[in-house]
């Protein structure tokens, strides 16, 4: 797109232009799936307990989550008197656009990538951590008590497992020899038994596929790990004072988030945008079709274990991400690592 633009702009301009016309083709869309996503959130719970769910605004209540923007967007933004002003307005800034941010590496095919850059695993993690800080920073400027234990509990509980992804993804770093996404996704083409399409069922990765999983929860804090938004407990958690936009920035942040970690769940372990099995035919299908399936096949696993796991205690969510998925993907690292050696490079003891 830029080498069109050079025809009538400088490149500098041309290169600009074209870097944000990518951009808005991946956020706009972004936003308009939050919308619905939250929509298919709340049918999703309703099934399951067997209630109606949105139905009334619009043709099976499909407009519920607009209109639920139009109202926060004209409601009156309420800054507490003891806030600290600039920290409480930037907080929800930071959470929505490190959401944004981190889809830039994203492959949603062979080529359609925003940033096809080699150490694009390195930064995902490098953005994802930067999250915490939006509701550090929330938590704290409100000056109110619940809000600020929100804001400890979603410390320890984000880099306590930000850990153990850290060591999961090496695993298929060191399998496919790459931080390149794409990379990633192309070494996974008929990595089963010759024609079957991702990392997932091979017997050494499975493991960690299941713990990606499970930590991929944790560090959105959705349900069973929604200890940062207990309202049994903290009221509602780090937003408690936040309303109107503000409030439906962390809104939109945390589903952004929820779907850059099911795009993760895909792309690192189930064949990210290639077909479940390596068939000719299947490719003839747009591999953004393929991605953006397997997207809400995992964001139906979350919402399922939403709407049936009860929720941990404190104790147990650190206990879960400190003894035992630490040691495992630690301990996994080392056993891949060997087993790769031994096969692969004939390095026998």
């Amino acid at each position: 797109m830029t080498s069109w633009f050079t025809g009538f702009l400088p490149y500098g301009w041309a290169w600009f232009v074209a870097t944000l016309i990518d951009i808005l083709v991946i956020a706009l869309p972004l936003m308009l799936a939050v919308a619905m996503i939250i929509y298919a959130d709340r049918k999703i719970w309703a099934a399951m307990a067997l209630r109606r769910g949105p139905n009334v605004v619009g043709p099976f209540g499909l407009l519920q989550s607009f209109a639920d923007g139009l109202k926060v967007f004209l409601q009156e933004t309420i800054i507490p008197s003891a806030a600290n002003r600039g920290l409480f307005l930037i907080a929800p800034i930071i959470t929505f656009t490190v959401a944004l941010a981190a889809w830039a590496v994203i492959p949603f095919g062979p080529r359609a990538v925003l940033a096809n850059v080699n150490v694009g695993l390195l930064y995902l993690l490098a953005v994802s951590s930067i999250g915490v800080y939006g509701v550090i920073l929330s938590g704290w400027a409100s000056n109110s008590k619940y809000p600020f234990y929100s804001a400890i509990r979603a410390a320890a509980q984000m880099v306590s497992y930000e850990v153990s992804i850290g060591f999961i993804v090496i695993s298929v770093v060191l399998w496919t020899g790459s931080f390149n996404l794409n990379a990633i996704v192309t070494g996974q083409r008929g990595h089963i038994l010759g024609f079957i399409n991702a990392y997932g069922f091979n017997p050494l990765l499975f493991p960690m596929a299941v713990m990606f999983l499970i930590s991929s929860m944790a560090e959105t804090a959705r349900a069973p790990f929604d200890l940062t938004e207990a309202e049994s407990e903290i009221v509602a958690g780090y937003q408690t004072e936040y309303s109107s936009m503000s409030f439906a920035l962390f809104w939109l942040g945390e589903y952004g988030n929820v779907l850059l970690m099911c795009a993760l769940n895909a792309t690192l372990f189930w064949g990210g945008w290639l077909p479940p099995i390596d068939l000719p035919i299947l490719y003839a299908v747009p591999g953004i079709i393929w991605l953006f399936g397997k997207i809400l096949f995992f964001f139906f696993v979350f919402s399922w274990v939403k709407a049936t796991v009860p929720r941990y205690r404190y104790d147990q969510l650190m206990r879960l991400g400190w003894k035992v998925f630490l040691p495992l993907s630690l301990f996994w690292v080392f056993l891949v690592s060997g087993y790769l050696m031994v096969t692969r490079y004939g390095m026998h003891p």
